[in-house]
């Protein structure tokens, strides 16, 4: 079984910054590809970031620019380095895995691609 857990949110200001980790453990599964999503109350849980162990990384619109995708040389660790954060990007993120390949690149924005997901961790941004 593949455990994903999250670390690094809280309250931080409007312009402040937050780095959130997700540790993936229990089997060694195949990644393809790791994301991050999130959900406000009341609201659908949304794409944030995704990073392909081929290569590539994708953002949404709202994270372009301020939020940054990366992991660890061993691959066990993603982070998610958000800066210039907003009222708005208050939610619980989501750290999720896929083992599974996609052609089209647009598929990792998906929900549905992924296999794994964590239990989320807090972020509020106070303005």
């Amino acid at each position: 079984q593949v455990q994903l857990v999250e670390s690094g949110g809280g309250l931080v200001q409007a312009g402040g910054s937050l780095r959130l980790s997700c540790a993936a453990s229990g089997r060694t599964f195949s990644r393809s590809a790791m994301g991050w999503f999130r959900q406000a109350p009341g609201k659908e849980r949304d794409f944030v970031a995704a990073i392909r162990w081929g290569g590539g990384t994708y953002y949404s619109d709202s994270a372009t620019g301020r939020f940054t995708i990366s992991r660890d040389n061993a691959g066990n660790t993603v982070y998610l380095q958000m800066n210039s954060l907003k009222p708005e990007d208050t939610a619980v993120y989501y750290c999720a895995g896929t083992e599974k390949s996609y052609a089209v690149s647009r598929s990792y924005t998906s929900i549905l691609a992924y296999d794994y997901w964590g239990q989320g961790t807090q972020v509020t941004v106070s303005s």
